[in-house]
This record gives structure tokens, sequence and C-alpha cells, in this order.
């Protein structure tokens, strides 16, 4: 659960086995649940037209009409949807590491995994929106990041997890929210294709990133 503290363990996935993950989550009917689910407006009102007159010599109700019976949907739906959008509360804020720290090697950070809480996918991907604003965005074909430690889509959700922001299967729900957001732009592919475009600059991809934020948020995630 969010804000329960994160599993130690980390794989040394590749941004390309991250994307491929991401995007067999979002074709399950589970993953189609969670997105359809939020989106479903409320039921279709009553109408509207005042009900007929009663004749005065007909008997009125004893008391006032109970006020949930005024609404279209039930109570402890408007309260669930209520509390799904409230924003995650935040981790304990902790600063990325300087430039030295964007051309370590990966494994190097995984000690910052510890003791760290999970978080919810959008808070996962507002740190990956951080990594890419800090130590750059590139487009290097099937590279985590180039020479000078700036990362691809993939690859600063891959380092925000080492860097102790969420587990693995929040990095998964993070990626998945971001093939969702591509669907709903017209993108048919992965994120990775998406993120080598030529033309496509860091500009678009964190129009992409707080896009998904918001999307995810609405959610719940």
């Amino acid at each position: 659960m969010y804000g329960d503290v994160a599993p130690m363990e980390t794989a040394q996935l590749s941004p390309d086995q991250l994307d491929a993950q991401a995007s067999r989550l979002h074709d399950t009917e589970a993953w189609q649940h969670i997105v359809t689910g939020w989106e479903r407006t409320a039921q279709e009102p009553a109408s509207h037209e005042p009900p007929a007159s009663a004749p005065d010599d007909e008997a009125r109700p004893a008391g006032p009409a109970d006020w949930r019976e005024l609404l279209s949907v039930p109570v402890d739906r408007l309260i669930e949807d209520s509390l799904r959008t409230l924003p995650p509360r935040q981790p304990q804020e902790r600063p990325l590491p300087g430039r030295l720290g964007a051309v370590l090697p990966e494994r190097l950070h995984t000690w910052r995994r510890i003791g760290q809480p999970d978080v919810r996918p959008s808070t996962h991907l507002g740190y990956a929106r951080r990594v890419l604003t800090e130590w750059g965005w590139q487009n290097t074909p099937y590279r985590l990041r180039n020479a000078r430690g700036a990362r691809c889509l993939c690859g600063a959700m891959l380092t925000a997890h080492r860097l102790g922001y969420g587990s693995l299967d929040t990095v998964d729900r993070a990626g998945a929210w971001i093939v969702t957001e591509l669907r709903s732009v017209g993108w048919t592919g992965l994120i990775g294709p998406w993120n080598r475009q030529p033309g496509r600059t860091a500009a678009d991809a964190l129009a992409l990133i707080d896009a998904t934020i918001r999307r995810a948020s609405l959610a719940g995630h």
C-alpha cells in the first residue's frame, strides 16, 4: 500500500523492458476497468419537471423527505469520489544527487531506497519529472541515459525508483498511466518510440508527464 515501506528488492530493468511491462499492464482487463471506472459519470439525474400538484385534500407526508433521496448517486460513492481527488501525501523531500549523481552507475543509487515508503504512481511521476528537469532529457535509441546523465522517459522512471521513489509495481503502474495518456491522444505504440520520434522535444516529454500526473491523480493513483 502507498505509504508503507517499499520492498528493498530492485531488478535491473532496462527502459525497453519497463516499456513492454507497462504496455502489457495497460492491455489487461483489470487495468481497463481502473481506467474506465473513474471516467464514468454519475447516473443521469431524474427529470427536473415539477410534479403535478396534488389536490388540497390529499394527505401530505408526515415529515420532510430524507435528503439522501435527493441525490442521484449513493452517499458512499460521493465520499469515495471526493477522497480520490485529494492529492497524495508527499514523501519526505530529499534533493536529487548533484551532477555527479546523474552519471554514476544506477546500482550505486540503490541504497537510497532503504526505509523509503512506497508512493502513488502520480507522485512517482513527479519525481521522474524532476529527474528530467534537473538531469536532462534525451532520446538516444535503447539507452537509459547518455554520457551527460540525461534520461529518456522510461529511464527517468527507473532512476526515480532507484532513488527511493516508488516500488517496481508503482513504476509499472506509472508506465501504464503514461500509455493510457498516449492512447488518449492517438499514439498506439510504446513509450520508447514516442520518446524517440523525430522532432520530439524535452518540452513534449514534460507535457506528457504533466498530463499523465493529472489523469492518474484524478483516478486516485
